[in-house]
């Protein structure tokens, strides 16, 4: 965690990290969107599905002024592969977009 520079992406790692729906929607805009390998998904939905049963097992690599995240990662659906999350973030500090998907490097 000491990898993730912005105080924003942070908190939404560790709300995933921790299984913590509360926090990890309140950092998300009203209309935020998900893209996951490309394809636009329901955010909502998709997250109330993952949280809990999807984590990072660790971070890799950090881009883009910290709103970049590669890392190791475990669906228990899916298992384990390499994954990314990149965020962007509006100017009243909330994520109005999320792009995930599985990546090589």
């Amino acid at each position: 965690m000491d990898k993730l520079t912005n105080t924003i992406v942070r908190a939404a790692i560790t709300a995933l990290q921790d299984a913590d729906s509360e926090d990890w929607f309140a950092l998300f805009s009203e209309d935020a969107v998900l893209y996951d390998d490309g394809k636009k998904v329901e955010f909502r939905e998709f997250f109330e599905n993952a949280l809990g049963h999807e984590r990072f097992t660790s971070i890799d690599k950090v881009e883009n002024d910290g709103l970049d995240v590669y890392g190791r990662f475990h669906s228990d659906k899916w298992g384990d592969f390499k994954t990314y999350f990149k965020f962007q973030i509006n100017s009243e500090d909330k994520i109005t977009r999320l792009d995930i998907g599985q990546v090589n490097y």
